[in-house]
C-alpha cells in the first residue's frame, strides 16, 4: 500500500514538474511574440518605449485585476490588508517588474539591442548564484553547464554570431548589469509571496503596482523639458495609431504581457528560480523565430546554433535527478 502511495507521490510530481516546464517555456516564448509586435510598432508608428511600457502593464494589471475578482476576491483583499504583504508587492512589481522592462530600454539606448539581451541573460547567473549562497553549495553539473549553453545561445542569437556587434561602454555595462539584477529580482523574490498566496494573485497585484510606476513616469516625462522624452525622440503619448496600431498594442498587453507573465511566474513557481532562469533565456530565441516567421528577417547560422543549444539546455535541465 505504501509503495502505491509512493509511486503515485512520485509520479505527480514528475508531471508538475514538467507542467511547470512547458508553463515557464510557453512564458517565456511569448516574450518573443511581444517583442515582435514591438518591434513592428517601432517601424510603423511613432511611439515611446515608454509610452508602450505603461501601457502594457496597467493594461494586463487591470486585466489580472478582473481574473481575481471573478476567482479569488478575498485572496485579494486578505492581501491589501497585510501591511507586510503591500510592502512586497510594491517591492516586486516596481523594484522587479518595472525596473526590468526600463532598465532594458535604458541598457539598448547605451549600447544595443544584441549587446543589451546578453547582457540581461546574465540575470540567470546571478539568480544561480543567489541559490547556491542561500543553499550553502556549489553549483550542479547541469546547472553550470546549463547556463553556459543557455548564455552563449542568448549570445549567438542576439549577435549574429559576430562578436564585433557587442558595444559596451562602461555606462553601458553599469545599466545591463542592474537590468540583469532586476531580472533576478522579479524572479527570486516573490517565492515566499508566491508560497503564501499562490502566483496568480502576487503577479496580478505586481504587476498592478509596477504599471502605476510606469505610468506615473509616462507623466513626469511628459512635462516639457524635465527629462528626455526618449532616444528615437517619438512623442510620449501618440495619436493616431491607427487600427494595425491599437492591434499591436493590445497584443504586446494581452499576449506579451497579461499572458506571458502569468504563465512564466507561475512555472517559475513550480520548478524554481534556477531552473525559471535558464527557461527564461528563450526569449531572444523565440523572438527570432517569430520575426523569421512573421516579418520576414532573415534566420541565420548563428540562431538555428542558438536555437539548438537552447533546446539542448532545456532538455539537460529537465531531465529528472538521480537518487543516490
Amino acid at each position: 500500500m505504501r509503495r502505491g502511495a509512493g509511486h503515485v507521490g512520485a509520479t505527480g510530481r514528475v508531471g508538475g514538474r514538467v507542467a511547470g516546464i512547458a508553463v515557464t517555456l510557453l512564458g517565456a516564448s511569448l516574450w518573443g511574440l511581444s517583442g515582435a509586435c514591438a518591434q513592428w510598432l517601432f517601424a510603423h508608428a511613432s511611439v515611446s518605449p515608454l509610452f508602450v511600457t505603461a501601457v502594457r502593464m496597467i493594461a494586463a494589471g487591470l486585466l489580472f485585476l478582473a481574473l481575481l475578482e471573478l476567482r479569488q476576491p478575498q485572496v485579494v483583499r486578505r492581501m491589501l490588508a497585510d501591511r507586510e504583504t503591500r510592502r512586497q508587492l510594491v517591492t516586486f512589481g516596481c523594484g522587479g517588474l518595472y525596473l526590468c522592462q526600463g532598465t532594458y530600454v535604458a541598457s539598448v539606448g547605451l549600447t544595443n539591442a544584441g549587446t543589451a539581451t546578453v547582457l540581461q541573460s546574465l540575470g540567470s547567473a546571478l539568480i544561480l548564484a543567489g541559490a547556491c549562497v542561500r543553499g550553502r553549495r556549489l553549483p550542479r553539473a547541469r546547472e553550470g553547464v546549463g547556463l553556459v549553453c543557455a548564455l552563449a545561445a542568448t549570445a549567438l542569437v542576439a549577435t549574429g554570431g559576430d562578436p564585433r556587434a557587442l558595444a559596451i561602454p562602461p555606462a553601458g555595462l553599469a545599466m545591463g548589469l542592474a537590468n540583469a539584477l532586476t531580472v533576478a529580482v522579479y524572479v527570486t523574490y516573490p517565492r515566499r509571496l508566491f508560497a503564501r498566496w499562490g502566483s496568480l494573485p502576487v503577479t496580478g497585484l505586481g504587476m498592478l503596482a509596477g504599471g502605476v510606476l510606469a505610468a506615473t513616469v509616462l507623466v513626469v516625462a511628459s512635462v516639457p523639458g524635465l527629462l528626455a522624452a526618449d532616444v528615437s525622440r517619438a512623442p510620449l503619448v501618440p495619436l493616431g495609431l491607427g487600427a494595425s496600431g491599437v492591434a499591436m498594442l493590445g497584443a504586446i498587453a494581452v499576449v506579451g504581457t497579461f499572458a506571458a507573465f502569468g504563465l512564466y511566474l507561475h512555472g517559475v513557481s513550480v520548478v524554481g528560480g534556477v531552473m525559471g532562469g535558464l527557461l527564461g533565456c528563450v526569449e531572444p530565441v523565440s523572438a527570432s523565430v517569430l520575426s523569421a516567421l512573421w516579418l520576414g528577417t532573415p534566420f541565420v547560422t548563428a540562431d538555428w546554433a542558438g536555437l539548438v543549444l537552447m533546446i539542448a539546455m532545456t532538455v539537460l535541465i529537465s531531465l529528472p535527478e538521480r537518487r543516490r
